[in-house]
């Protein structure tokens, strides 16, 4: 389907977005962030360091996916903690990003870049504007500034 073509349900015209979900993943021991950075993305050229996380598989519960993709992208086991923010992309308006806070399961293991990542690290909330090259929501920022 082009992004010409509308989709019609009941007679309505349907937006269609992509659904990508992201894991703020929170070490509270350590109070530090894990971030990526990604490898070049032609979805979103300018996009560095990010959240790790990605899109579900069909029929996949979200809060599954973003599990599988932190696994995928990190090595980390994680627990998902709900949702904390979705927003779509300044960059990417046709990108609806579903924000869930993780809680890693295994913190001290060693981080392993996925395919899509060229580096992982940890930070201090603080830290995270200085890396990220996209749109970083306030209502997003606030939030994680104020995580214990």
């Amino acid at each position: 389907m082009t992004k010409a073509e509308k989709i019609e349900i009941n007679g309505h015209d349907k937006g269609v977005f992509s659904v990508i979900v992201l894991g703020v993943v929170y070490d509270p021991a350590k109070k530090k962030i894990l971030i990526g950075k990604r490898s070049d993305d032609p979805d979103v050229p300018k996009l560095s360091w990010c959240f790790p996380g990605g899109r579900p598989e069909y029929d996949e519960e979200l809060e599954k996916a973003v599990k599988r993709e932190i696994k995928e992208e990190t090595g980390l086991e994680v627990e998902s903690l709900g949702v904390i923010h979705a927003k779509r992309y300044p960059e990417k308006r046709d990108f609806l990003a579903i924000y869930y806070l993780c809680e890693s399961l295994n913190p001290e293991k060693d981080l392993e870049p996925g395919d899509n990542f060229s580096e992982l690290k940890w930070v201090n909330p603080e830290e995270l504007e200085k890396y990220f090259t996209t749109s970083f929501h306030p209502k997003l920022k606030e939030y994680i500034m104020n995580l214990k």
